[in-house]
């Protein structure tokens, strides 16, 4: 594993904006960043691949401890939503795709930071972005990356197993430029999967007292939703969630997953295992130099490095993991996503920084193996 850098390609905007990106600059600073990619061997992009489909699977085995034990209020589910959510799980509700977040130097095990489970963004770019990008700077090469393939197969089958629903709805908060992005690219691959889509803002979704409606007033069968499950149910239509009337994706049991208390249960249910780092939902259950994170937070956002005598936050809601030691490369700090599409590793995307912290300004960064 090693980083490069790169003369970008002359007049690299237009490029990438064909392809959706546009992005791509944040306040005069690049977010997709040409100067720089990363270089991996085959053997790194196998390890990449067997951690994140091992993760992936311990992830499940998580959600089906929690339901069969009864413990969903252990992830902060609330209660009136607690036997919904495991309804979900045993009826085996499919879902589509979810991004593990690693750290990786290329000799040490890959060190799961988090999982995306529920609403992860940096799609377009990893799935579409980098692999045009490799055709023209790096021909003759490759890139650990099937997504985009994947999840045309994920709707397909999806289309295939559930002929009755007529179309799909794709809701999200579409004055977020990056979120009405990647909604316009997951229902691109929805529409080649063979099915009808419709696209509405998240505040356009309404309640008829039987159904859930889009602004023509037609029922929502299935809703494609960039909006995390913790914020659908503080709506106003979170009670309506119960009817169970509307196919979700990501499915209600994915909420297990995609808020970071399933840290401390994963090192509970597997402890020490290579891929984990220890954590815990108190501070001294965590021993030296440590990262508090909020069970609800997205894009480093309110999290800390804690030193190895210093304390904690005081209350619930946060969770207690092990400080890694990221590798450095030339000053930049890399974060691996590693994408899961219908539970097969698919493909990863890199983000880097200068500070340990990945956050919604970290840049990305095309990558590709020898």
């Amino acid at each position: 594993m090693r980083r490069e850098t790169l003369t970008p390609r002359l007049a690299w905007q237009a490029p990438v904006e064909a392809l959706g990106l546009d992005f791509h600059t944040t306040d005069d600073q690049p977010y997709w960043f040409e100067g720089a990619c990363y270089g991996f061997s085959a053997v790194e992009v196998d390890v990449l691949e067997a951690a994140t489909e091992t993760l992936h699977q311990m992830c499940l085995e998580a959600v089906d401890r929690l339901v069969t034990d009864r413990e969903l209020g252990r992830v902060f589910i609330p209660e009136k939503y607690r036997d919904w959510v495991a309804a979900s799980w045993r009826r085996k509700d499919p879902d589509v795709y979810g991004r593990f977040d690693l750290g990786f130097d290329g000799r040490n095990p890959p060190k799961l930071l988090e999982y995306n489970a529920d609403t992860p963004t940096a799609l377009l770019e990893a799935a579409v972005v980098q692999w045009y990008w490799l055709e023209q700077a790096k021909p003759g090469r490759d890139q650990f990356n099937s997504i985009h393939e994947r999840l045309i197969a994920a709707w397909t089958e999806l289309r295939a197993r559930h002929p009755k629903i007529s179309r799909v709805h794709f809701a999200g908060v579409l004055d977020v430029r990056e979120d009405l992005r990647t909604l316009e690219y997951m229902r691109d691959v929805c529409n080649q999967g063979g099915w009808p889509t419709e696209q509405l803002d998240i505040a356009k979704v309404g309640w008829n007292g039987q159904a859930f409606t889009d602004m023509a007033e037609r029922p929502i069968e299935a809703l494609f939703k960039l909006y995390p499950w913790e914020w659908m149910l503080q709506e106003s239509f979170g009670d309506c969630l119960l009817t169970d009337g509307t196919a979700f994706v990501e499915p209600p049991w994915k909420m297990v997953l995609s808020n970071k208390a399933i840290l401390p249960i994963l090192w509970e249910m597997f402890p020490d295992h290579p891929n984990l780092l220890p954590a815990s939902f108190e501070r001294a259950g965590v021993a030296g130099p440590c990262v508090e994170k909020p069970v609800h937070g997205r894009e480093g956002a309110d999290v800390r490095l804690l030193g190895a005598d210093e304390a904690g936050t005081r209350g619930p809601g946060r969770i207690y993991q092990a400080a890694y030691k990221m590798p450095v490369f030339d000053g930049m700090h890399p974060v691996i996503g590693s994408w899961v599409v219908a539970g097969k590793a698919a493909g990863i995307g890199m983000r880097e920084d200068t500070a340990p912290i990945t956050t919604n300004a970290s840049r990305f960064v095309p990558h590709y193996f020898a």
